[in-house]
């Protein structure tokens, strides 16, 4: 399977030869990171109400005290609509002063 050349590209192939099938539905953690607390929960509250990713942590980071929030979606992880998915939480969090930091993909998430 070819892969693009770009950071989700790559991602996805260490994924498939990790042995997970990607052309199954798979449960994706996007990350979003802010600066407030404040901003990161407003963020948490508005996208828990989306019907795309209705499941949501806040966490802080403890060495750098950066707000992370963790939205899950359950999606096929196709190189593309990763990308629409990013930039469509991007756009959300930007209203919030907040900024996507990737997302991943955990074997055994899908069980």
């Amino acid at each position: 399977m070819h892969f693009p050349d770009d950071d989700n590209g790559q991602l996805l192939a260490e994924i498939a030869a990790a042995g997970i099938d990607l052309a199954q539905m798979h449960k994706i953690d996007f990350y979003i990171l802010f600066e407030q607390k404040v901003d990161a929960e407003k963020f948490a509250t508005a996208i828990a109400e989306d019907e795309l990713s209705p499941a949501t942590e806040l966490v802080q980071c403890t060495d750098t005290g950066i707000w992370e929030v963790v939205t899950q979606v359950e999606m096929v992880p196709d190189h593309m609509l990763l990308g629409q998915t990013e930039q469509y939480l991007e756009s959300i969090a930007n209203g919030y002063n907040g900024y996507g930091d990737g997302w991943g993909l955990m074997d055994g998430d899908d069980a």
